[in-house]
């Protein structure tokens, strides 16, 4: 029974220091593990990780044209960004993946110049972004540091409701190639300066791999 109170008692000890003031213990945990979770995934990644458009598939119809409700209600369209490489990224606070958003905010410092970033909050993968749009801001800041730019929280999975943007993404008679949707939190999908879907790179597949930032550069 005492060894039993010793391990509870060093446990307890073990969580409190885990855990970080502005994260539950579940987002500190997996914040801890994040690592190994990425290593996990370049070990037993497969050939669908990175989809490329091989065939240079020209888009059947422009992405130029959708726009995008952000965070804090503003409304931008993606032809602004023509010149510029475009990375959407489905995002959520209590998923394996989260650490990615530390990778995302390096990757957009690096190449602001070039590069714009988008991330898109959804709860479509076991109830890990259930937090209102305020919410999700300030976790993302203060915990990641997130400057890049966050959209409205929505839907990205196929289905009457998916964001049109990845609809468009998802959707090979539209985008010219692809028809892969997010298989989880933290799917990206890279467009380039003149519009064309380039690359879809899976959530195992960390913002700051080597196939990314040869992509971009």
């Amino acid at each position: 029974m005492k060894k039993i109170l010793i391990l509870i008692i060093l446990f307890s000890i073990a969580l409190f220091l885990i855990k970080k003031k502005e994260m539950t213990f579940r987002q500190s945990i997996l914040k801890l593990v994040y690592p190994l979770i990425m290593l996990k995934g370049k070990l037993m990644g497969n050939a669908k990780d990175i989809q490329k458009n091989t065939s240079n598939a020209l888009p059947v119809e422009t992405v130029f044209t959708l726009n995008i409700q952000l965070n804090n209600g503003s409304n931008i369209t993606l032809e602004q960004f023509r010149g510029k490489k475009i990375l959407l990224v489905n995002t959520a606070s209590d998923c394996g993946y989260t650490g990615q958003f530390e990778d995302l905010e390096k990757l957009h410092q690096r190449y602001q110049n070039k590069l714009v970033i988008i991330g898109f909050p959804a709860n479509d993968f076991k109830e890990q972004e259930t937090k209102e749009d305020d919410a999700i801001a300030a976790f993302c800041k203060l915990n990641y540091g997130v400057s890049f730019l966050l959209a409205k929280k929505t839907q990205v999975v196929k289905g009457g409701g998916q964001h049109p943007l990845f609809n468009w993404l998802s959707h090979a008679e539209k985008n010219g190639w692809c028809s892969q949707a997010p298989i989880w939190n933290f799917s990206k999908y890279l467009v380039n300066e003149s519009g064309t879907l380039t690359h879809y790179f899976a959530p195992s597949v960390s913002p700051l791999d080597a196939t990314v930032i040869e992509t971009i550069d």
